[in-house]
């Protein structure tokens, strides 16, 4: 079972089932099974910019962030759970750069929310560019 929590400034018009789907897909794909969760939060670009600043010491907003839960050294690079759920991590979104990244690649934003998602997901995963 995989399990998103997904939550949003209210400002912005996010597709909660359609990003849930794409969480789905992307594990799916990955051949991730279990009971998994992951945490995905759409933010402004205020708020991701000091994000940036306080874990990347870059004082500038981006389009997504993941923070995977990892412990270096075990075999799988993940913590094992005592409830065994596997639980790769926090996403965070900003819609903002997403509307420019949409504008820039000419599709919906709902779609590019979607390959952010996949993107950080790939990264929670330990997959880098």
């Amino acid at each position: 079972m995989i399990t998103s929590f997904i939550t949003s400034d209210p400002r912005y018009q996010i597709n909660k089932e359609k990003i849930r789907e794409q969480v789905e897909k992307t594990l799916t794909e990955m051949k991730v099974t279990g009971n998994i969760e992951v945490s995905i939060t759409v933010v402004g670009d205020r708020k991701m910019r000091e994000l940036n600043k306080k874990y990347r010491d870059i004082d500038a907003s981006t389009d997504v962030l993941s923070f995977p839960l990892e412990e270096s050294g075990t075999e799988t690079g993940f913590i094992k759970s005592p409830d065994n759920i596997l639980r790769i991590g926090d996403i965070i979104i900003s819609y903002p750069q997403a509307i420019i990244n949409a504008t820039e690649y000419n599709k919906l934003v709902d779609d590019e929310i979607n390959t952010l998602i996949e993107h950080s997901i790939l990264h929670l995963l330990g997959i880098h560019h």
